[in-house]
């Protein structure tokens, strides 16, 4: 997921986005334990599009505050 990509959405869109993707981070995580995974650095991956999303939202919230 690009940042441009991010900027677009509302905070709520963003909030959600940061859910389902920890959701399915645990999921992979857990399945990765019991047998490795095909891709596993769709982890690494899906670790980095939550801290860029986390990062976006929130500088749209300091910006709201100013």
């Amino acid at each position: 997921m690009k940042s441009s990509e991010i900027r677009e959405m509302t905070p709520q869109e963003i909030e959600e986005r940061i859910d389902t993707l920890g959701q399915e981070l645990v999921h992979m995580k857990l399945n990765h334990t019991i047998s490795p995974l095909e891709n596993p650095m769709k982890i690494k991956q899906t670790r980095r599009d939550i801290a860029r999303l986390k990062t976006i939202l929130r500088q749209k919230q300091l910006n709201e505050k100013q």
